[in-house]
């Protein structure tokens, strides 16, 4: 009787054992499970961090040290022609309004040529002369274009001198009339096709001819010219004043040139 009563405590002691050996395993394991899911949880938050620095540095690399967004060469060359388009339409309405001979303002003309003479001819097509064109001479790239590109840059000034000295008059006579629409379409002619051909070819083939530093020290170097030249807001400032032209002769508003059914 005593031998069955001792089993029976063994066994009563053996199955609260079991209980705290299982449950004590059920515990380590959750416990593990636990501390893999913070882990998990952890290292999900420092890709979420690490994503997002890699994001900011994407944001900022487009910016220079004064975090302002950086331009590259061919975009800046390319919104300058962007403001000389919008002067080829001043002279488009030149070339009409004084071919059916009637009045146009000779000063708005004559202002609107110094912009090409003072941005254009002297900063946009120095910037071209000075740093791309040697370059492209250089590794013996498109120099047939290059060749065109100065002559057109030459004859270009000789026409805007023209323009600019016929625009101090106050009124022109007939064959001045005449003189001043072929100098103002020589120019539209030549300058339409010249900086399509530089947007198109020569443009995009620079970052096949010089490494990555000096393709942004180029652009640094457009940036320092300009501000150099006209100031910190430079381009802004220059199509501000060619807006004021297109306003000055009612050709500002975009809608008017929309055709109408």
């Amino acid at each position: 009787m005593k031998n069955e009563e001792e089993k029976s405590i063994k066994i009563t002691e053996i199955i609260p054992r079991r209980k705290f050996i299982q449950q004590g395993i059920i515990l380590a394991v959750a416990g593990s499970a636990g501390i893999s899911l913070l882990e998990s949880c952890s290292k999900k938050e420092d890709k979420k961090q690490d994503g997002d620095k890699d994001k900011d540095k994407e944001k900022d690399k487009g910016k220079d040290d004064k975090g302002e967004e950086d331009v590259s060469p061919p975009e800046d060359l390319m919104r300058e022609h962007g403001l000389l388009n919008r002067i080829l339409l001043i002279y488009d309405l030149g070339i009409t309004r004084l071919g059916r001979g009637e009045d146009i303002s000779l000063e708005a003309l004559g202002n609107a040529a110094g912009i090409v003479k003072s941005f254009v001819e002297d900063y946009h097509e120095k910037q071209e002369e000075d740093y791309l064109f040697p370059r492209f001479e250089k590794a013996n790239k498109l120099t047939d274009l290059v060749k065109i590109l100065k002559q057109q840059h030459d004859a270009g000034r000789g026409i805007t001198a023209q323009i600019i000295q016929m625009a101090k008059s106050k009124t022109l006579k007939k064959e001045d009339s005449q003189k001043m629409v072929r100098l103002l379409s020589d120019f539209n002619r030549m300058y339409r096709p010249h900086e399509a051909r530089e947007d198109t070819i020569l443009f995009p083939e620079l970052r096949k001819i010089v490494s990555s530093n000096e393709f942004d020290s180029m652009g640094e170097e457009f940036e320092k010219n300009e501000e150099k030249q006209f100031g910190k807001d430079g381009f802004e400032s220059m199509v501000d004043k060619v807006a004021g032209i297109e306003k000055q002769l009612g050709i500002y508003e975009l809608s008017q040139f929309t055709p109408k059914e």
